[in-house]
Parts: structure tokens; C-alpha cells; sequence
């Protein structure tokens, strides 16, 4: 309902606050807590029947040791292929403990397959929507069933394993070598039977493996110690076929004895050829200065030869003698003739001397020639020997290795064949259970308290939530701040509500009536607000409207005529041309005219006009 001044309006609305406090989330809330609670009460309910008709299940968890360190009696892991000392080796194990082949191998000896838990024929038959809708409409297309018993035998098995795996669960245990290894199930003893089986069969699994790679590794190592055994002797029959072929005893001394003498004979080679450049050298200088004895008394290398020093020195003597007497005797004298006779002899000695000795230098060449051509010639058929000497030695110590390596592997691979023979005859597990599993006393789930707590915890929130947005889609007004924020309007006045039957209505003259003076207050503070609101444009028409039917325009517009009236004239008028009330409430009759007439201008204004002579307004 509001009150409209027709004349001069005057739009004042408030503009709503941009955020809601606490208070306004605490009031929704009152506004909404049955239907929250509720709502919650059916929620929970529904959850705990659902969860007591679960069926309960059990699990049961076994612990397991799985030894990275095993106690070997010899090491051949070459042969097992695997290092238990590597931290993957543990996460390996943990993968083969959840392996569809240890649980296949559990399955079969428990029997799972035909147990009621797992066994569909003996479980109530579960059809789901698309069965029913094929049953009742038989043009859709069926399925047929062409698989022979074997197959589905085989199919159901396989379904069953897999089942058995999603209620697997393997833990391992931080920083320990322990893993623990539970299983789910309806029956606490089947819980406990399959851990504790499932550890077992991992165990005998483990040593069934063993026994197969030994057994395959004997067998794979006597083929090749049968083969490598016909290599050894065909090479050493090579290699004894070789020596007697080259009749060889000790080739290594005779190597060293010829290497030594090849040694001596390249030293003796490089000093003749050193004396034959030297030779060869002083022979062509000599060849160079002919047959003139001064100029080759005059070579440095004829002159320094100890004979021709000596030779040449006695001539030098005479030669003195000579020149030391021409001086005392004449040509003619005795001791002159004596003197020069002896310088002749001696030049004569040293012509002879020298010849002789450039007949030496020749023969030296000729000699140091000759020597440095044999011995390059020894040399080089001393290398030769020895390049076959190398050549029949590298061949004997190939066939040597040849033999060597094929002593050394037939050597390691009978090491090996024994060890694996008796690693064979030592069983040695790689893990032990450390606890068994026991039937458990109560179920791990469902969690009926924790299910049901959180069912309620839930759906209160959902409640609350489902509240929360019914209130912002909610677009009606329930108070003064509704009418503020939706609205965009000043609230002029509240009225109090007042209590009357169903069939009453709220009596004319309540305005007046000193019980309720709280009524009456009201009014004339929504006449003040009116007022208060016109002050500077004064309104003289007053539209009291509601947008829908029982609203209190009537009541409003009466009551607030009295406050009126009190303080100027007032004329009321009933707009309402479909249900008029004002003249039913003023009990006037039905023929007295009004707003129809003087629309219709069958009646004056003054004759549709009725005076109310208590309150003192007018009525049209």
C-alpha cells in the first residue's frame, strides 16, 4: 500500500545499504529455521536408513616384512638379475603384492568365486532401468547370449579378481621395510583368511620364482659351458697345430737375442756412415787440389797428420840450414852442397810422405765405403728376420689370448653353474609375516555416527543456504528496510497490526478510541510525515493505493482523513469503482450518489457529497 500525493511529488527515496550485516543473516534465519530444521530432520533421516541398511564390512590388515637384504649363500645376482639393495626393488614387490596373478592365486584356493559375496547367483537379482525397459518393450534390441560356459566361467573370473583388487589395499610403512596388507570384506573371517593368504602365496610366489630362474640359468649355463668347452679345445689345438708348424721353443729369447743384435748392427752402421762422411769429405778436398803437393801440404788435414808434422818439420830444418849458410859459404863449398843436398832429401821424403798419405785417405774411403754398404746390407736382412720373428709371435700370442679368454669364461661360467646349483638347494625367502590378521570385532565402515553427523551438518548448511537464496529471489516487502531498499522510497509511517477476525474488520472509529492510543499515534505520525514532506509544495489531493485486494487502503485512507480533519477540511473519496467500501463502512445507503454521478454528470458535486458529522470530513 502507499500514499501518493497527486499535486506536487516529491520523490525522496533512500538509497539501500550496500552491505548486510549480521543482524539481517541472523533474522533470515529465524525467518526460515523450521523449514531449515526440517528440512535437515528429513535429510539425516533418510541418511540413517540408508546407512543401517549397508551392509557393514570388515578389514582386516596383516604385516608383512620384505627383506632388502638377502642372506645368500653365494652372491649371484648376475643370474637373478635384480639388486635387492635398491629402494625401487621394495616398490616393486609392493606392485606385485597388488598383482592380479598373486590374486588369482588366492581367489582359487579360497575359492572366492563361488563365495556368496562374490558369487552373483546367489545374490538377489538386481535389474537395472535399462533391463526393465528392455523387458517391457521387446522391439528394442536384446542381447544375446553366445558365449559357451567356459567363457563366462573365464568372465566371471576374471570380474571377481578384479573386484578382489578394489578391496586390496597395500600400505607400505614409511622408512621401514614392513607393508601392510588389508582387505575388505563383508565376512570378518574372509578379511582375515585373505590377508593372511595373500602374504603366504606372495611368499611361495617369490620362491617359485626363485626356483624357476635357477632352474632356467642351470640349464641356459650348461649349453654354454658345453659350447664354450668345444671353443677352449679347438683353440688350443690352433695354437698347437701353430707352434709345431713353426717349430717354435722359446720365440721371446730369440726375440730378445736378434733384437739385441739388430740393436749393435744399427749402431755400427751409423759410426761407418759418420766415418764415411768424414772420408768422403777429406777425399774429394784432396780430389779438388790435383797432384800440387804445396797446396795439399797447405789442407789443414794434411798438414796436422802427425807424420807429415814430422816430415815437414825436418824439411823446415833444412831449409833453416840452408839460408844460414848461404851466408858464410859459397854454392860451391862442401858444407853448402851437404846443406842443400839435405833440404833436397827432406822435400823429397815429404813429397813421397804426402802421396803416401793421399794414397791412404783413398784407400780409407774406398774401406769406409765398402763397410758401411755390408753393414747396411747385415741391417737390413737383420730387420727383416725380426719383422718375421714379430710377425710368428703377434700370430702365437693371438692364438694365446684366443685360448686365455676361452679358459677365463669357461672358467666364470662353471664357477657360476655351481653356484646356482647350490643357491638351487638353499630356499631363502625374501620376506616373513611379522603379524597375522585376526577377524575384527567391528566393522571399518560404513562410519554410522560420522555419516549421519555429517548428513546433518549438511544439509543445515544447505538449509541455510537454500533459505538464503529464496530471500534474494523473494521481491516482496516485510519491512521498513525492504521498503527502502527495494522500493527506493522514505517510509512516511508504520502502522501497528491489529488483531480481528476473519469475517470482522477494524472498527470506524478506532482513531478515536483512547484504548488505542498507539492506533491513533500512528496515524498522526503519518499524517506528520505528509505534512512534513509537502511543506514547500503544499498537496491537496492524497492517493491512497495497494497493489493487491484486503491490503488497509481503506482503513489507512478513513483514519487518516479523521487525523486530517482535525487540522483542516477533508473530503473522501472511494476510487475503487469495482468494490467500493468507504460507503458500506460509513453505513450510507445504497441510493446516495457519488464519484459514478458526477463522472456520468447525473448529480451535482454537492448532491454526491455526505457529511460525517462526528469526525467532521467529507464523503463522496
Amino acid at each position: 500500500m502507499s500514499l501518493t500525493p497527486l499535486d506536487s511529488i516529491e520523490k525522496t527515496g533512500m538509497k539501500g545499504t550496500e552491505h548486510l550485516d549480521l543482524k539481517y543473516y541472523i533474522q533470515v534465519i529465524q525467518r526460515f529455521k523450521w523449514r531449515i530444521i526440517s528440512l535437515a530432520s528429513v535429510i539425516t533421516l533418510l541418511a540413517a536408513v540408508i546407512v543401517f541398511s549397508i551392509t557393514p564390512q570388515y578389514k582386516a590388515t596383516a604385516t608383512l616384512l620384505i627383506q632388502a637384504e638377502q642372506a645368500n649363500v653365494v652372491s649371484i645376482e648376475e643370474v637373478y638379475g635384480f639388486d635387492s639393495s635398491r629402494q625401487d626393488y621394495l616398490f616393486t614387490q609392493f606392485e606385485i603384492l597388488k598383482s592380479k596373478e598373486i590374486a588369482r592365486r588366492v581367489v582359487e584356493k579360497l575359492n572366492i568365486v563361488d563365495h556368496p559375496e562374490f558369487d552373483p547367483d546367489k545374490q538377489p537379482q538386481q535389474f537395472s532401468l535399462m533391463n526393465k525397459l528392455k523387458a517391457l518393450l521387446p522391439f528394442l534390441p536384446q542381447q544375446l547370449e553366445l558365449l559357451s560356459e567356459q567363457d563366462k566361467l573365464r568372465i566371471r573370473k576374471r570380474k571377481v579378481i578384479e573386484e578382489f583388487i578394489s578391496r586390496l589395499t597395500i600400505s607400505p610403512i614409511r622408512k621401514t621395510q614392513l607393508v601392510n596388507i588389508s582387505f575388505v570384506s563383508a565376512s570378518p573371517v574372509l578379511a582375515a583368511d585373505v590377508s593372511n593368504l595373500l602374504a603366504e602365496v606372495y611368499i611361495e610366489n617369490h620362491l617359485e620364482a626363485k626356483l624357476n630362474m635357477t632352474e632356467k640359468a642351470s640349464s641356459w649355463l650348461n649349453e654354454r659351458l658345453s659350447i664354450l668347452k668345444d671353443k677352449l679345445e679347438r683353440s688350443e689345438a690352433q695354437l698347437q697345430a701353430y707352434q709345431n708348424k713353426e717349430q717354435l721353443v722359446d720365440i721371446d729369447g730369440i726375440k730378445g737375442l736378434e733384437a739385441k743384435e739388430l740393436q749393435d748392427l744399427t749402431r755400427q752402421l751409423s759410426e761407418a756412415r759418420q766415418r764415411l762422411k768424414q772420408s768422403e769429405q777429406l777425399y774429394s778436398l784432396v780430389q779438388s787440389k790435383g797432384n800440387d803437393i804445396g797446396l795439399l801440404i797447405a789442407l789443414p788435414e794434411v798438414l796436422n797428420h802427425k807424420l807429415i808434422q814430422n816430415v815437414n818439420e825436418a824439411a823446415q830444418i833444412a831449409r833453416t840450414k840452408v839460408s844460414e849458410l848461404q851466408g858464410i859459404f859459397g854454392p860451391k863449398h862442401p858444407v853448402m852442397i851437404a846443406a842443400q843436398s839435405e833440404l833436397k832429401s827432406a822435400n823429397e821424403n815429404l813429397s813421397s810422405q804426402v802421396k803416401l798419405l793421399l794414397s791412404g785417405i783413398s784407400n780409407e774411403y774406398e774401406s769406409a765405403k765398402t763397410n758401411e754398404m755390408s753393414l747396411a746390407k747385415a741391417v737390413n736382412e737383420k730387420r727383416q728376420y725380426f719383422r718375421a720373428l714379430s710377425s710368428i709371435d703377434s700370430k702365437q700370442k693371438e692364438l694365446k689370448r684366443e685360448v686365455e679368454t676361452n679358459q677365463q669364461l669357461y672358467s666364470a661360467f662353471f664357477t657360476r653353474l655351481k653356484e646356482t646349483k647350490e643357491v638351487g638347494e638353499f630356499q631363502s625367502a625374501n620376506a616373513r609375516l611379522v603379524d597375522a590378521a585376526l577377524p575384527p570385532l567391528r566393522p571399518s565402515s560404513p562410519k554410522k555416527k560420522v555419516i549421519i553427523g555429517l548428513a546433518f551438518i549438511v544439509s543445515l548448511g544447505l538449509g541455510i543456504l537454500l533459505a538464503f537464496i529464496f530471500e534474494l529471489l523473494n521481491d516482496g516487502i516485510r519491512s521498513v528496510d525492504d521498503v527502502e531498499n527495494k522500493l527506493k522510497q522514505r517510509m512516511l509511517g508504520l502502522l501497528p497490526l491489529q488483531k480481528v477476525g476473519r469475517s470482522q474488520s477494524l472498527p470506524l472509529r478506532l482513531f478515536f478510541d483512547a484504548k488505542e492510543h498507539g492506533f491513533g499515534e500512528s496515524i498522526r505520525t503519518l499524517r506528520t510525515s505528509l505534512l512534513l514532506l509537502n511543506i514547500e509544495h503544499e498537496a491537496k489531493v492524497i492517493s491512497v493505493t495497494s497493489s493487491v485486494p484486503a491490503e488497509g487502503k481503506t482503513s489507512v485512507s478513513i483514519n487518516l482523513s479523521f487525523a486530517l480533519a482535525q487540522l483542516e477540511n477533508v473530503l473522501l473519496i472511494d476510487a475503487d469503482m469495482r468494490r467500493p467500501s468507504i460507503a458500506k463502512t460509513f453505513e450510507l445507503p445504497a441510493y446516495q450518489p457519488g464519484l459514478s454521478n458526477i463522472i456520468s454528470g447525473t448529480h451535482d458535486i454537492s448532491e454526491c457529497i455526505v457529511k460525517d458529522e462526528q469526525s467532521g470530513i467529507d464523503i463522496i
